[in-house]
């Protein structure tokens, strides 16, 4: 299944992305189950959230996923949201 996990930051922690973002880019990679991953942006180009596509099999292993994140781990976050996503186009 695939797996949406829609993570918005906290205002004001674009250093917080900014100092995690080499960890998290090699848990995206040293996973192996990240289909597609990027961020959101406002309107002066900075960027404020995530959007990672996951293939797994189970939402269990999508949360253990997302809170491995290092991103996640330094509280990066306001939200986090996981939800099931099919793909119709693209």
């Amino acid at each position: 299944m695939r797996v949406a996990l829609i993570c918005i930051d906290k205002p004001d922690h674009l250093q917080t992305r900014t100092d995690n973002r080499a960890a998290h880019l090699e848990h995206i990679t040293a996973s192996g189950i990240v289909e597609m991953a990027g961020p959101f942006l406002d309107a002066e180009g900075r960027m404020t959230g995530s959007l990672v596509i996951l293939s797994v099999d189970t939402m269990d292993q999508a949360q253990a996923w997302a809170e491995a994140d290092p991103y996640a781990r330094a509280g990066l976050f306001q939200s986090v949201s996981i939800r099931e996503w099919k793909k119709v186009i693209g």
